[in-house]
C-alpha cells in the first residue's frame, strides 16, 4: 500500500480504521471518473445528437439547445451513479487483487466480508444520494426541459385539455337486494375547460343502482374551501325506476359533492420521468377512481421502479467488489469493459421484467425489484465462494 499521498477528505473522517480510509479513498477516484464519463456519454447519445438535429432542421436557437441539454444533465447523472459505483468497485478491488494486497490483508486475518464492507457502506451512501437526487432534482429538471423545448419549437404543451373532457367514475353501487357491487357510478362530461371553469356539463348518476339523476349545467368551478362543485345555470332531472322524470329542478347556483378527479385528469399532465413518487401516488389516486386498470398498473410499476432504482448502486457495489476480489491480473480497460457488459445485462433484465410487469404477468413490485434481487443473490454467492 502507498501512504505517501496527500490526505483526502475521507482520510480526515474520525472513527475510520486505516484500511477503511484507504479503501474509501481508492473507491472515490474511479467513482468520480465514472460519473463524469458515463454522464457525458449519456448526454451525447441521449440528448445532444437530437438537439443538434433540431438546431439544424427545426431552427431551434442554440442558447435554448444548451439550456435544454443542461436541464437534461441531472437525469443522466442519476443513471451514471450506479454505473460509476460498479466501475469504482471493480477497478479498486481488481487493482488490490492484482497487486496481491488482497492476499496480504487476508494473511493478516482480514476476511473477505470485512474487506468488502467499505464498498457496501460506500454504495449505501451513493444509494441515498441517488434517491434524493431522483426525487428533488431530476423530475423538476426533466419537466422544465420539456416545457422549454416545446415552447421554443412553438409546440407549447397545454396545461389542460381544452375540449371534450370525459371522465367515468367507478365505485360501489347498492343493488335492490342490498348487495354492493363495483360498477360505473357517474359519467362526467364537459364541452370545454379554460383552466378554471368547466363549461357545458352533463353528469349521469348511477350511484343508487339505476340511473337516478341527470345534471346539466352551463358552467361549474371547483370550490377548494368546501371541497364541492359550484354549478351555475343548470337543471337536475330526477329519474324514477321506470325511466320517467319524477322531478325537474332548475337552479342558478347549486353545490354538489362530486369528486375533484375531472380537474386532476385535465390539469398539468406530466410524464412519469417528470414526476416524483409523491406526484405519482397522487396520479394513482386520480386514475383509481376512473378504474383504468392498465394505466393504474403502469403507474404503480413506475413508483416501484423509482424506489428500486437507487438500490442498483448497492447491487453494483456488491457485484463489483465480489468480481474484483477474485485472483486475477486485469487492467483498468478490462474492468471498464466488464462493467459495460454487466450494465448491459442488468438493463436488459430490467427491460424484460418491466415488460412482464406492464403486461400483468408480474406484479408491479416484482417487475421493478427482480433485477435487483437477482443481482444481490449473484453478488452474495460470489462473495461466499471467495470467502471459502
Amino acid at each position: 500500500m502507498t501512504f505517501g499521498k496527500s490526505p483526502s477528505p475521507i482520510s480526515l473522517i474520525p472513527g475510520l480504521s486505516l484500511m477503511d480510509r484507504y479503501l474509501a479513498t481508492e473507491l472515490m477516484l474511479p467513482f468520480l471518473f465514472g460519473v463524469g464519463a458515463f454522464s457525458s456519454v449519456g448526454v451525447a447519445v441521449g440528448t445532444a445528437f437530437d438537439l443538434v438535429r433540431k438546431v439544424t432542421d427545426a431552427g431551434l436557437p442554440l442558447e435554448i439547445a444548451v439550456q435544454v441539454m443542461l436541464l437534461k444533465m441531472p437525469e443522466f447523472v442519476s443513471f451514471a451513479l450506479p454505473m460509476s459505483m460498479l466501475l469504482a468497485a471493480m477497478m479498486t478491488y481488481s487493482r488490490l487483487s492484482a497487486d496481491s494486497e488482497v492476499i496480504a490483508l487476508r494473511s493478516c486475518g482480514v476476511s473477505i466480508y470485512r474487506l468488502i464492507a467499505p464498498a457496501v457502506v460506500f454504495s449505501l451512501i451513493v444509494t441515498g444520494m441517488t434517491f434524493v437526487f431522483n426525487e428533488l432534482v431530476v423530475p423538476a429538471a426533466n419537466y422544465q426541459a420539456g416545457i422549454t423545448l416545446e415552447k421554443a419549437l412553438v409546440e407549447e404543451r397545454p396545461d389542460f385539455k381544452e375540449n371534450n373532457i370525459f371522465y367515468p367514475e367507478y365505485g360501489e353501487i347498492t343493488q335492490p337486494d342490498g348487495e354492493k357491487v363495483r360498477g360505473l357510478k357517474r359519467l362526467f362530461y364537459a364541452d370545454q375547460f379554460d383552466g378554471e371553469r368547466m363549461r357545458g356539463l352533463t353528469i349521469l348518476d348511477w350511484s343508487q343502482q339505476d340511473l337516478n339523476q341527470v345534471v346539466t349545467s352551463e358552467s361549474a368551478v371547483w370550490n377548494p374551501v368546501q371541497s364541492t362543485w359550484d354549478f351555475f345555470n343548470g337543471t337536475i332531472y330526477l329519474i324514477s325506476a321506470d325511466g320517467s322524470y319524477r322531478n325537474v329542478l332548475q337552479f342558478e347556483n347549486q353545490q354538489l359533492r362530486l369528486p375533484r378527479a375531472p380537474i386532476d385528469l385535465v390539469g398539468d399532465e406530466r410524464k412519469s420521468d417528470e414526476m416524483n413518487i409523491s406526484q405519482l401516488l397522487q396520479q394513482i389516486e386520480t386514475v383509481k377512481v376512473g378504474d383504468e386498470i392498465k394505466k393504474l398498473n403502469k403507474l404503480r410499476l413506475r413508483v416501484q421502479q423509482k424506489i428500486a432504482f437507487p438500490f442498483v448502486c448497492l447491487v453494483f457495489g456488491v457485484v463489483g467488489a465480489a468480481l474484483g476480489t477474485r485472483p486475477q491480473r486485469s487492467d483498468k480497460a478490462t474492468s471498464f469493459g466488464l462493467s459495460v457488459v454487466i450494465i448491459f445485462g442488468y438493463y436488459l433484465s430490467r427491460f424484460i421484467t418491466e415488460a412482464l410487469g406492464l403486461s400483468g404477468i408480474l406484479s408491479p413490485f416484482m417487475g421493478a425489484w427482480l433485477p435487483n434481487l437477482f443481482g444481490l443473490m449473484a453478488g452474495g454467492l460470489m462473495i461466499v465462494r471467495a470467502a471459502r
